[in-house]
């Protein structure tokens, strides 16, 4: 491996090695290395002759077991499923639109059918253009989340105005929220003026009527000019599939914004951690400016803050979200509410920088973070902050905690950083670029045949109850994370499947990316 190391055995370039270990099968030893290094060569991942020759021969002798149709479709293909990210980008965009307070993320959260969107009694909790996937009776359509929409704005609330007439624009209908327990405002019939502009169909929801004596304050409602007023109880539902039915007359079924909110676009870093470990000050760091509050108390930041950053010549899309804490019953109002909103922000994360807190003991929490990305299929990256403070005693216990705490995720790159005083922050990047890079790896399906060939070759599974397992075929079915699928003769144990993805990650590198691996037991035929 590239790098010098120091006494503690890491490296000092602030990458650290895995340890090598030794697997144990039917009372064999198996040696493998877990350093993996993400300054190696990329792997050769172009099939020889021979691997093809392979790769023809093993699918001809899987026409000699019992195969579903789905098997063979993945054995010719080599995908699990269709890619549905065109379906996804074609999808009516529907914006929310009202004034701070009447229940828009209420709204929401009715719509998604889960407490996604932020909510509290305070006018403004939302402030940026927030999208949601959402269906009703079948229909699959993109909902927009907007900061309420103020006349004479100035300051912040200026901008979340601006935001909420972007989403206008890029929205192909409106749900015009407003609260019937107040009526009609000056500012309601500014936003009237503002969506007859637009020229965008727009489905009035009357807002907080929790029974039929709020039904005439509904009414009232038509004198805004915009049709026929829905009544609606966001809190409670009521009223709620109706608005949806009149929505879903006026949605086109293709959209007119196309790729208004893609999935792709720069790189997505979610940057989690428990609270206090220095998220907010290592983006105000990588941005070189002070984009986000950062205070001693823990918790400062709620909603994730979005920033386009540029870093090593690329630009990178950096979510700061709420930290995430001990136990869901300690957080309270819109805190409780950012928790889940954190968890939306590492779903729409490609990778997550984990921060940990080098000063203190790792903990349970910090386990948690990192089981979070994994189990979310995200490529991870682990930077140890605060390593400036830390003195040669703690540094000691700090590397046995990794060992004891965290030797499931060696395969995971580690930058020693401080966020306060920017050390070694740009080595974020490289590390980034590699966890991404193996998070995109697709191995062709020849090489991998070569590959398991030789594995089973060299170290079979055990026999088990008079049989030993075969491995037939081989494919790689998906990527971000790669997932690879074994067609066997037999049960292969959990503890052979760890073994063949340590082979793999040192074979073919997938540094800071989790990867899959399943099996399709397969009987043979029966002879006619």
């Amino acid at each position: 491996m590239s790098g010098t190391k120091g006494h503690d055995g890491t490296r000092k370039d602030g990458v650290a090695d895995g340890a090598d270990g030794v697997e144990v099968f039917d009372g064999v030893e198996v040696e493998w290395t877990g350093g993996l290094d993400p300054d190696a060569p990329e792997p050769d991942l172009v099939p020889s002759e021979d691997d093809l020759r392979l790769e023809t021969a093993l699918r001809a002798g899987l026409e000699d077991f019992e195969l579903s149709e789905e098997d063979r479709a993945l054995v010719e293909t080599g995908e699990l499923r269709a890619d549905d990210d065109d379906e996804d980008e074609s999808r009516p965009v529907v914006a929310i639109i009202g004034r701070p307070n009447v229940g828009k993320s209420s709204l929401v959260n009715r719509i998604i059918g889960r407490r996604e969107a932020v909510v509290e009694d305070v006018p403004g909790v939302t402030r940026d253009r927030v999208a949601y996937d959402a269906d009703w009776s079948g229909r699959r359509f993109t909902l927009v989340d907007t900061g309420g929409w103020e006349v004479d704005a100035t300051g912040i609330h200026l901008r979340v105005a601006e935001q909420a007439e972007v989403a206008i624009e890029l929205a192909d209908a409106v749900m015009f929220v407003v609260d019937a327990t107040v009526g009609a405002t000056d500012t309601d019939e500014q936003v009237v003026r503002l969506l007859r502009r637009s020229k965008k169909p727009v489905v009035l929801v009357a807002n907080k009527v929790d029974d039929q004596r709020g039904e005439g304050d509904a009414a009232a409602l038509w004198s805004l000019g915009l049709g026929q007023p829905w009544p609606v109880s966001a809190l409670h539902g009521r009223g709620s599939g109706d608005a949806l039915d009149a929505l879903l007359d006026v949605l086109p079924e293709k959209s007119s914004v196309f790729g208004a909110y893609r999935r792709g676009g720069p790189r997505r870093v979610a940057l989690l951690g428990r609270p206090n470990v220095g998220k907010s000050s290592l983006l105000n760091k990588l941005a070189g400016e002070e984009r986000v509050v950062v205070d001693e108390v823990a918790g400062t930041t709620r909603d994730p803050v979005d920033e386009l950053i540029e870093l090593g010549g690329k630009v990178w899309r950096f979510v700061d979200t709420a930290g995430i804490r001990r136990r869901v019953h300690q957080t309270k109002g819109a805190d409780f509410y950012s928790s889940l909103r954190t968890q939306t922000a590492l779903e729409k994360a490609e990778v997550a920088v984990v921060l940990i807190d080098v000063s203190a003991p790792i903990a349970e929490q910090d386990v948690r973070v990192v089981q979070q990305v994994v189990d979310a299929g995200r490529a991870l990256v682990i930077a140890y902050n605060k390593w400036d403070i830390l003195d040669e005693e703690r540094q000691y216990y700090l590397e046995r905690e990794i060992e004891r705490e965290l030797v499931q995720i060696t395969w995971a790159p580690r930058v020693n950083i401080s966020a306060t005083s920017g050390r070694n922050v740009k080595k974020l990047v490289p590390a980034l670029e590699t966890a991404l890079a193996s998070w995109d790896r697709r191995i062709p399906t020849g090489k991998l045949n070569s590959f398991f060939g030789e594995v089973a070759s060299a170290h079979p599974h055990p026999v088990r109850g008079g049989k030993q397992p075969r491995i037939l075929f081989a494919t790689q079915a998906d990527t971000r994370p790669p997932k690879f699928v074994l067609f066997s003769s037999g049960f292969i144990e959990a503890g052979y499947r760890r073994f063949l993805e340590r082979r793999l990650r040192e074979e073919f590198g997938f540094v800071g990316s989790p990867i899959e691996i399943s099996v399709r037991v397969r009987e043979k035929r029966a002879r006619r």
